[in-house]
């Protein structure tokens, strides 16, 4: 009888045994779209096995259950945010849990944001409080050996994209930043910097201001040619996007600037104060890092927006003049017209109006 029972026994636990190991090897899906599953720190292994059974990772949690018994000593399940976009083996699972392949969400940092603009994108992107993003930028000590002059982190968290885990910190992110900044410097500007006759300091916050002044590569070493110049003859700068920066760092960031904008007494603000600001005002891609390094071969002193995403340039502030009325008339032009085109909108009939937005929700621009 007690033989008869251990056999019972021994192929019960055989079969059973058969069962587990085919299930370790099965691939299973059972969610429709993709599936991710945060694993709060803290999360021990039988809560973590519910979990995935919940979202449709796994078929039953003994399987992967038996893995984790097995490697308990040796390995542990690590916490954060895991992608699940395919079928996968219980094996898989576990693996993917102990090697910590954890989700890694995509940040994209533009070029010429600013700290606070990218305060805006973590804050949005991962959940990172704003204020501690910010007044982490302000601790310079991981760039004095660059730049021992900086008042912040601004112009050398390089413009990129990255990827970071939701858990990432504050300090890991800065730290990211700052090595790319190193590597575009070590391999592409340090050996420019020296012809230039530039500190670094002085070129970051240089390529800052024609970050902001253009969008169009062409017109960035000219640009930088025309604040090269007025540096060189005691000119002002008077460039605007150092007084949006300067309004934005006092906390309270303007749309258009106004005459009074234009007086207020920041050290950032080139119209009220000679020579470079401070410290650079957003961060540079490389285009114009290269263009404060290497700028153009013209006699510019002058450029004034064409209207069109681009600048008109000039010697003399005769010719400027010119420009900046042409600019004008074209500026009230395109205004005009513009309030042409709504008025003439408003005027359709009802049954018009709605034709069109039908086709424009059938046939995108």
């Amino acid at each position: 009888m007690r033989k008869r029972l251990a056999v019972i026994i021994v192929l019960v636990f055989l079969v059973a045994s058969g069962f587990l190991v085919r299930d370790l090897f099965r691939p299973f899906k059972g969610y429709a779209a993709r599936q991710i599953v945060d694993i709060s720190r803290g999360s021990n292994a039988f809560r973590i096995a519910n979990l995935l059974v919940s979202k449709g990772v796994l078929r039953n949690r003994l399987p992967f259950l038996a893995l984790y018994l097995i490697g308990r000593y040796r390995y542990r399940l690590e916490a954060g945010e895991y992608l699940f976009d395919r079928p996968l083996r219980p094996l898989d699972v576990y693996r993917k849990l102990i090697h910590g392949q954890v989700y890694l969400h995509t940040v994209v940092i533009p070029e010429g944001s600013n700290r606070f603009d990218m305060a805006r994108i973590y804050h949005q992107d991962l959940g990172i409080p704003e204020r501690e993003f910010l007044a982490a930028t302000l601790q310079t000590r991981a760039i004095s050996d660059l730049d021992p002059q900086a008042p912040s982190l601004e112009g050398y968290l390089f413009p990129d994209t990255y990827r970071f885990p939701r858990s990432a910190t504050v300090a890991q992110i800065i730290a990211s930043m700052l090595n790319q900044f190193r590597k575009i410097y070590r391999n592409d500007l340090a050996g420019e910097l020296q012809k230039s006759g530039l500190t670094l300091h002085q070129a970051v916050t240089l390529a800052s201001m024609v970050e902001r002044e253009t969008p169009k590569p062409s017109e960035r070493p000219i640009i930088a040619q025309v604040f090269e110049l007025r540096l060189e003859i005691g000119m002002p700068l008077e460039s605007d996007p150092t007084v949006f920066y300067a309004e934005a760092r006092a906390g309270h960031p303007v749309q258009t600037l106004t005459k009074q904008d234009l007086q207020f007494g920041s050290p950032y603000n080139t119209y009220a104060h000679a020579g470079l600001p401070p410290g650079p005002i957003c961060s540079p891609g490389q285009a114009s890092l290269q263009a404060a390094l290497c700028p153009a071969s013209t006699d510019y002193l002058y450029f004034v927006s064409n209207n069109h995403g681009g600048h008109v340039f000039a010697r003399t502030l005769a010719q400027h003049e010119r420009n900046v009325a042409r600019y004008r008339q074209q500026l009230t032009a395109l205004r005009l017209a513009g309030e042409q085109r709504r008025r003439k909108k408003l005027r359709a009939p009802p049954s018009v109006r709605l034709r069109r937005r039908v086709n424009r929700r059938l046939h995108p621009q």
